[in-house]
């Protein structure tokens, strides 16, 4: 007997674009009281990107979906639906999805952003995903592409050395299918009782201004390290697939000590 068909948001191509602009830890210890060794031990990292002057987020955003097109082996007219996830967008409005989706050359269906700061790309893909899943787009361009840079306070030992620019996009595509293939669940949970833990200390209706990242590290890590877990468990329990079955976790995360946590 033939197996029941269902209709799956299937990724078709993915893309990236990181600026040209590398700034080492040894650079950052010139400029703040840290060192290589203090950041590779508390973080792992040990460069990041930073955007070039003229570089805007819909920049970094384009050249990673033109990439992502590319891949998918499709071309503007075949998408009708643009999401870019970013917390540092190009203007208060329009949307910096908009200006991607002009540049491009779409010319069918939404386009727009979510703010969600570090889980903005799942964000992002979950919304597109039950766009896909209910018929109301066919073809989505699923973008995250942050400018952090330009809200750093360069001062600020336990923030600086974490942040950087770039720019990641998926092709999502509806489909029919009979297998496991495609985005099989997804789950997402916020906790605003936790506002003071990350912060911006900015913003146009509070303060009128950009502002500043702000943090507190070592509640963020706990939280961070419960929260990513509990979210996998959840996430494979809704597919119905155990952590066993699972080849490859993929976090978005780029602190070593969290993702050591996580894995234990």
């Amino acid at each position: 007997c033939g197996r029941l068909m269902v209709l799956r948001s299937v990724l078709q191509g993915v893309g990236a674009y990181l600026p040209q602009r590398v700034l080492t830890n040894a650079e950052l210890a010139r400029q703040v009281d840290t060192s290589d060794e203090w950041i590779v031990e508390r973080t792992g990292i040990r460069e990041r990107r930073i955007a070039a002057a003229d570089e805007k987020t819909s920049d970094l955003a384009i050249a990673a979906s033109v990439e992502a097109l590319k891949s998918a082996k499709r071309e503007a007219k075949d998408i009708d639906l643009v999401i870019v996830a970013t917390t540092t967008p190009d203007l208060t409005f329009p949307a910096t999805a908009a200006r991607v989706q002009a540049a491009l050359g779409i010319n069918a269906g939404a386009a727009f952003d979510l703010q969600a700061v570090c889980s903005g790309f799942i964000f992002a893909l979950t919304t597109a995903d039950n766009f896909l899943v209910r018929g109301q787009a066919k073809t989505a361009l699923v973008i995250g592409a942050e400018t952090f840079s330009r809200i750093m306070d360069w001062e600020d030992r336990g923030t600086c050395v974490l942040f950087g620019d770039g720019a990641g996009a998926v092709v999502l595509e509806a489909r029919e299918e009979t297998g496991d293939r495609g985005v099989i669940s997804t789950f997402l949970r916020t906790d605003g009782r936790m506002h003071d833990l990350l912060y911006v200390d900015g913003g146009p209706s509070q303060t009128q201004s950009v502002g500043k990242v702000r943090m507190v590290g070592n509640a963020v890590f706990r939280q961070a390290v419960e929260h990513i877990s509990g979210a996998m468990v959840e996430a494979c329990a809704r597919a119905g697939v155990g952590l066993d079955d699972v080849d490859w976790f993929v976090p978005h995360q780029a602190n070593q000590r969290i993702l050591d946590g996580v894995a234990r």
